[in-house]
């Protein structure tokens, strides 16, 4: 499970990596920087889809990152660099919050496992209000 965590994670470094660059840098680097930058998260996306397809919400963010980055990497080639400029910022932003929605399904799950697994103590007798679960 921690591939999952780790392919959202650097999904949303990339995303927030493109942010940045969609803003600082000059337009026909953005542009070139969204191709590159989008055939990576294209594959990682992806990958994601096609590893934890049963999981609902691994797919379904997967899919979606998929979609929006193969849109990135056509954008990048297709528009003017002004509108490219846009797209890229637009398009990774889209990308950031998929990927924090993803890391946040997966934490939910990771969570919901520990909880359910946590061993506890029970005092029998005068003491049975004193339930603590055992540290660790």
């Amino acid at each position: 499970m921690r591939i999952r965590y780790f392919s959202f994670l650097s999904l949303a470094i990339a995303a927030g990596f493109l942010v940045v660059a969609s803003q600082a840098f000059a337009a026909a680097d953005i542009a070139n920087l969204a191709l590159g930058v989008g055939i990576g998260m294209l594959a990682v996306s992806l990958v994601v889809a096609g590893a934890f397809r049963r999981y609902l919400p691994s797919l379904i963010g997967g899919l979606l990152a998929a979609v929006i980055s193969a849109w990135m990497i056509v954008a990048s080639q297709v528009f003017s660099l002004g509108t490219v400029q846009n797209l890229t910022f637009a398009e990774a932003l889209g990308i950031l919050g998929v990927s924090l929605a993803g890391l946040t399904a997966h934490e939910l799950t990771t969570e919901r496992v520990v909880h359910s697994l946590a061993p506890h103590t029970r005092v029998e007798g005068p003491n049975a209000r004193d339930y603590e679960p055992v540290a660790g």
